[in-house]
């Protein structure tokens, strides 16, 4: 129960590797909050999920992407629960178009959840958080490929990568860590509703243990970087993805 007494917040924690994080941390003894922008239900079943393996858990609405209910989210953490120690910022949008398809609307809900959402985020909830406290992002390897379609959420990813180096500066004489996971390919709901088959297929074939990731595989690695053995550990990039070169 390395995290007992800790109280976390994951956001877009109600499906994929966000849940999968929730869980863990959960697991280790936080009281996590799982934030969640539209489905309720999925939310729920988190917490529901959680409890049942005799962990804490409550349920959030906010919608990273709006400032306001940013703000309103941290205020609710810091009333109800009185502390935040854990933030993984894990919310995040993807549209995968080339260059001459992308139109302002989905260059702007990219950026807006997954830079300036994630941006205010960690300022609100770095007013509120402990020293000594754990910030992880999570990122995509994507920033490390050439990929033709994905310009505009590669760039965004970049961002957040660039955000953990100077946070690490700015959190650091608080003792608050600030961390990257990057997955590679990870089996969740939208990749396969996303990608045919036999593109999954060699997105497999190219790791040594020949299969794409799964999100316990991410949520094992963020729970690392939460506890007290990482406490060394910060400005760090974890690339995540079953040793895809």
């Amino acid at each position: 129960m390395k995290l007992q007494n800790k109280t976390a917040v994951v956001t877009g924690g109600s499906r994929g590797i966000g849940r999968a994080i929730a869980k863990r941390l959960a697991q280790d003894g936080a009281t996590v909050v799982v934030n969640y922008k539209s489905n309720e239900q999925a939310a729920q079943s988190a917490v529901e999920e959680i409890e049942r393996g005799g962990g804490r858990a409550q349920a959030m609405q906010a919608d990273i992407a709006d400032l306001l209910d940013v703000r309103r989210l941290f205020a609710e953490i810091e009333s109800s629960l009185g502390r935040l120690d854990i933030l993984v910022n894990n919310a995040g949008w993807a549209d995968f178009k080339v260059l001459d398809e992308v139109d302002e609307d989905s260059f702007d809900a990219t950026f807006d959840l997954n830079v300036r959402g994630l941006f205010f985020a960690t300022q609100e909830a770095a007013r509120i958080m402990n020293d000594g406290g754990r910030i992880v992002n999570i990122s995509s390897g994507i920033t490390r490929v050439n990929s033709g379609v994905g310009s505009v959420y590669a760039a965004s990813k970049a961002a957040i990568e660039a955000f953990t180096r100077c946070w690490s500066d700015d959190l650091g004489k608080r003792g608050i860590t600030v961390n990257t996971v990057s997955p590679g390919g990870v089996e969740t709901d939208l990749l396969i509703e996303a990608m045919r088959p036999e593109a999954v297929a060699r997105m497999a074939a190219q790791s040594p243990f020949g299969r794409i990731g799964q999100p316990e595989d991410i949520a094992d690695v963020v729970a690392f970087l939460c506890s007290e053995d990482a406490r060394w550990l910060t400005a760090q990039n974890i690339l995540a993805n079953g040793g895809v070169g």
